[in-house]
C-alpha cells in the first residue's frame, strides 16, 4: 500500500495532562474498525459515549467517539475521533489498542485495518491537500493559526484559513488568464484587422492587474509581518538600563534590575504586542568594549550570546545612557562598539538609537538630541516608552489601518508575488513595444499564472510538501 494511503493516527491534543485528550484515525473505509473495536456503528457526525476495552475485555477508558464519514471530513477520507480522558498514559493505552485491534485478522484473515501507523507531522492536513478539502496556502494557515501570537495574527490566520487569500489569488490568475485570451487571438488570428492587444479593453486590464498585484503585496508585507512577528534585540554598555527597558516594555519584571554592572549575562527572550503587531524582544548582556575585560567567564559567554542576537535581529535597539554622554571612556567604548557592528555589515539590520535615564540626565545633552530627533526615554519612569513603540511599528513596515482586512502570508508567497510582478511588468513592456513579440508576451504571462498556482499549491514538489508539513505538530 502506497504510504500516502496508509490509515493513520495521532493523538491530536497538545502534550501533558489534560481534562480532555484527542485521537485521530484517517483511512479510507473505518466501518468495519468502527464496529469491532468499538462493539457498536457509529452514525456520522453524532457523538456516542463508548468503552473501550483490551483483548481481554477490560475497560481501557469511557470516551467519546464521533465518526466523520468521508468525503465530509477534514481529510476527505473517513475519520474517528477518540475523545478520551487527557492522561498521556491513557492516550498512549488508547493508540496502542486501536493499533492493536487493527492488526488483527478478520473473518478473511485479513488485517481489520492494515497498514494503521503514527502520522507524521502535519499528515491530516496534507491529506487534507491532497484530498483537495484545503489548498496549499490555507493548509499552512492551519499551522498559522495554532502558534499565533496576538489577537490579529490570529484573526489574519482564521482569513487565510477561510480562503481569503486563495480568493484574491485566483481572481488575480484569472485577469492574467484573460489578458492571455487577447494575446493568444493575436497570435492566431493575425489577418484579422482588429490589433487586440492594443485595445483600450487590455490597457484597462493590465492597470487593473498592477494594481491589484500591488494591493496583495502590501497586504502579503503585512500578513508576513503578523505571522512571523519581528525580532528585537536590545543591546549597549552594561549598565545603560537595558533590562528596565526589558521590563516596561513587556510589562512585566522578567528582567533583573539591579545599579551593578553585568547583572544580564544571558539573553532574555519575550514577545510582546504592539498594536496587534507580534515583536519579540531580547534583552541581551552588556556589551563590553575592546580593553575591557569581562567579569568572569559566564558574563564573556553572554556578551558572545548578544553578538549572536544581533546578528539575527531585524531591529537593534542600542540603548545609550544619558548620565554618561560626557564621560570621554564610555564614549570612546560606544565608538568601538558601533564600529564593530558596522564591520559586521548584518544584512536588512535596522538600528535605533534611543538615549535612557532622561528623568536624570543633563539638559544640556538633551537639548542637543531633541535638535537632531533623537529619542530619549526613561525606562525607569516611562517617559517616551509609546513613541518608541510607534518607531518600532514604523521600523517594522507596519502601515495601521486596514487590520480587518489582512490574512497571513508567508515569504515563500511573497517570493512568489515578487515573481509575479517582474513577469506581469516584462509583458506589459513588450506590449507596449510597436512591435510586440506576441509568443514572449503569452509566455510571460503564463509564467506569472504558475507563480500564483505555486502559492495555492496546484505545482508543488514532494519537496515543498515535505518542508511545510513537516514544521506542522503531530496530529494535525
Amino acid at each position: 500500500m502506497n504510504e500516502k494511503n496508509q490509515p493513520i493516527i495521532a493523538i491530536s491534543t497538545a502534550q501533558g495532562v489534560g481534562a480532555v485528550g484527542v485521537i485521530r484515525i484517517s483511512a479510507a473505509n473505518l466501518k468495519p474498525f468502527i464496529v469491532g473495536l468499538l462493539q457498536r456503528d457509529l452514525l456520522p457526525r453524532q457523538a456516542s459515549l463508548c468503552t473501550l476495552r483490551d483483548l481481554g475485555a477490560n475497560a481501557i477508558d469511557q470516551l467519546v467517539a464521533i465518526f466523520f464519514q468521508a468525503p465530509n471530513s477534514y481529510t476527505g477520507e473517513d475519520i474517528l475521533e477518540l475523545q478520551g480522558h487527557g492522561g498521556p498514559v491513557l492516550l498512549n493505552m488508547i493508540v496502542e489498542r486501536c493499533i492493536e485491534f487493527a492488526h488483527q485478522p478478520n473473518e478473511q484473515g485479513v488485517a481489520i485495518l492494515s497498514g494503521l501507523r503514527m502520522a507524521r507531522p502535519g499528515e491530516f492536513s496534507e491529506r487534507a491537500f491532497l484530498n483537495s478539502k484545503l489548498d496549499l496556502a490555507q493548509a499552512e494557515a492551519v499551522m498559522d493559526l495554532i502558534n499565533a501570537s496576538t489577537k490579529l495574527a490570529a484573526k489574519g490566520a482564521i482569513r487565510s484559513l477561510q480562503g481569503d487569500f486563495s480568493k484574491e489569488i485566483n481572481e488575480l490568475k484569472e485577469l492574467l488568464v484573460h489578458l492571455r485570451v487577447f494575446v493568444e487571438a493575436s497570435i492566431d488570428f493575425p489577418e484579422e484587422e482588429i490589433d487586440f492587444i492594443k485595445s483600450e479593453q487590455v490597457d484597462q486590464e493590465i492597470r487593473i492587474i498592477k494594481t491589484k498585484l500591488e494591493e496583495i503585496i502590501l497586504r502579503s508585507e503585512q500578513g508576513r509581518v503578523l505571522r512571523q512577528g519581528i525580532n528585537v534585540v536590545i543591546a549597549g554598555q552594561p549598565n545603560a538600563g537595558k533590562s528596565s527597558l526589558m521590563n516596561v516594555l513587556s510589562g512585566d519584571e522578567i528582567a533583573i534590575v539591579t545599579n551593578i554592572a553585568g547583572t544580564t549575562r544571558d539573553v532574555i527572550k519575550e514577545t510582546i504586542s504592539i498594536e496587534g503587531v507580534p515583536f519579540h524582544i531580547s534583552d541581551t548582556a552588556g556589551l563590553r568594549a575592546q580593553g575591557e575585560e569581562p567579569l568572569d567567564e559566564v558574563e564573556k559567554i553572554g556578551i558572545q550570546r548578544a553578538w549572536d542576537r544581533i546578528k539575527d535581529a531585524d531591529v537593534l535597539i542600542y540603548l545609550h545612557d544619558l548620565t554618561r554622554m560626557k564621560d570621554a571612556e564610555y564614549v570612546q567604548q560606544e565608538g568601538w562598539i558601533k564600529s564593530v557592528i558596522e564591520e559586521k555589515q548584518i544584512d536588512g539590520l535596522k538600528i535605533l538609537d534611543i538615549y535612557n535615564k532622561l528623568d536624570i540626565g543633563s539638559q544640556e545633552i538633551i537639548d542637543e538630541l531633541a535638535d537632531v530627533s533623537a529619542l530619549s526615554i526613561s525606562a525607569k519612569e516611562g517617559l517616551g516608552i509609546e513613541e518608541l513603540r510607534a518607531r518600532l511599528l514604523n521600523l517594522a513596515g507596519w502601515r495601521p489601518g486596514n487590520e480587518e482586512g489582512l490574512y497571513l502570508a508567508r515569504q515563500r508567497h511573497l517570493d512568489a508575488l515578487k515573481r509575479v510582478q517582474n513577469h506581469v511588468l516584462s509583458g506589459v513592456f513588450w506590449i507596449k513595444h510597436e512591435c510586440p513579440p506576441l509568443e514572449l508576451i503569452a509566455e510571460e504571462l503564463r509564467l506569472a499564472q504558475n507563480c500564483l498556482s505555486e502559492i495555492t499549491g496546484e505545482f508543488s514538489s514532494d519537496d515543498l510538501l515535505g518542508e511545510i508539513f513537516a514544521g506542522f505538530c503531530i496530529g494535525k
